[in-house]
């Protein structure tokens, strides 16, 4: 399977450490992308019409997008304890951890593009701060869920959205303020997938 890549997207990342955590990682074939809102790929295009990573190309040419997509396609690949739960009830809460996690990574994306502009909208910011600290208020209140879930996809969403946010908003000193999803954070850091996929530029 062909995987296209890029170091930076923390979608990306939210896949492959996925695949690490389900052994997977050698039947990837890592295809460096390059993505841009202005500039579409013309290289992923066809795999991908709305030129997004990341986009995994199965072995019979078949095209898979969206990271959650992809995500549940891998974990029906592997013979270990699932990643995403088979109980409905569990199902549920992990995918509505992981709209959470992915959703909070949307918002940082928007953000850090309108912190770039030459002259940032001051509405636009509030609003983006707003949805920041609701969100990890709800991560606050729900740690000591989250630390005692098995580890699946709601995990996996959420530790790369708050990594994401060391990683590009280093200003916000969120940990103060919310304890125990920083205790959390440095637990889900210190797995081997998470520093296997570590975030980092190049």
């Amino acid at each position: 399977m062909k995987l296209h890549w890029s170091p930076r997207s923390p979608f990306v990342r939210k896949v492959m450490l996925f695949a690490h955590e389900a052994g997977l990682v050698d039947r990837l074939e890592l295809r460096r992308t390059v993505v841009a809102m202005t500039k579409p790929n013309p290289d992923l295009l066809p795999d991908n019409p709305l030129n997004k990573i990341p986009t995994l190309i199965l072995d019979d040419g078949a095209p898979l997008y969206d990271s959650v997509v992809i995500c549940e396609y891998l974990d029906g690949l592997h013979g270990g304890p699932k990643l995403f739960p088979e109980e409905q009830k569990a199902y549920f809460t992990a995918m509505r951890r992981c709209a959470l996690g992915d959703g909070l990574l949307d918002l940082l994306i928007l953000w850090r593009n309108e912190r770039e502009r030459k002259n940032p909208d001051p509405d636009y910011l509030s609003a983006f701060e707003a949805k920041f600290e609701a969100s990890l208020a709800t991560l606050e209140n729900e740690a000591d869920a989250l630390t005692a879930a098995p580890f699946g996809i709601g995990h996996i969403a959420i530790g790369c959205a708050l990594s994401y946010t060391d990683f590009r908003f280093p200003d916000l000193q969120w940990r103060p303020s919310h304890p125990k999803t920083a205790a959390w954070l440095a637990d889900f850091s210190r797995r081997p997938s998470a520093v296997a996929t570590e975030p980092r530029d190049g």
